[in-house]
């Protein structure tokens, strides 16, 4: 496997962003360091402190989403991207619709997934990433599909073997049962004669 798959694991773009209050700034440099660090714990209460300051400035919010992909709280993620999309900053929503693809292959959402990487290409066609990402993507669908028809080949394969098992099953039982049948009838049949037979003994020694 091309080792440039990696890239939906660990590759997120990231932007410091520009912050006009100083306490603001400062909260943000220092989640940058956090974060490159990787201790996404304390980066994300700085990033969400920045946010508390300036809570309409896209790309504290996109950085938030970042730190809760890093720490795999994917769901979460996925809402601070969403909050990004529509942005004027077109490479920032190009970079957030990427994260995005990436965030929903993380919650098996593949389909999805393809979606964003196809929005994340009209706005940066030239984005390799995420073309690679998408092509990655498309043959993991095909992958699961066959494996899927696959299996369910292989369960009616089973159930119809189970099936002739249950019948020849059913054969040698019914076999059983008239062989337990003509045993009885033989039976009583041969009691009868040794009857007869005795009655007529009887008769002559009279």
């Amino acid at each position: 496997m091309n080792k440039r798959i990696s890239i939906i694991v660990l590759f997120l773009f990231f932007i410091p962003g520009l912050i006009h209050a100083q306490s603001t700034r400062n909260r943000v440099k220092e989640g940058n360091k956090l974060y490159s660090e990787e201790n996404y714990d304390q980066a994300l209460n700085k990033f969400q402190d920045a946010l508390l300051s300036d809570p309409e400035n896209e790309k504290i919010q996109f950085n938030v989403g970042n730190t809760r992909y890093q720490k795999n709280k994917y769901e979460e993620a996925f809402q601070d991207y969403q909050k990004v999309i529509g942005t004027e900053d077109l490479n920032l929503e190009q970079n957030a619709y990427f994260n995005l693809g990436n965030t929903l292959y993380r919650m098996e959402k593949l389909p999805e997934s393809i979606l964003a990487y196809q929005q994340a290409l009209k706005l940066n066609p030239d984005d390799m990433d995420a073309k690679y990402n998408l092509e990655y993507v498309r043959r993991k669908i095909k992958e699961n599909a066959d494996k899927q028809q696959q299996d369910q080949q292989q369960q009616n394969q089973d159930q119809q073997q189970d099936g002739q098992k249950k019948d020849q099953k059913d054969e040698d039982q019914k076999d059983e049962d008239q062989k337990d049948e003509d045993q009885k009838d033989e039976d009583q049949q041969q009691d009868q004669q040794q009857q007869q037979q005795a009655k007529e003994e009887n008769k002559q020694k009279k």
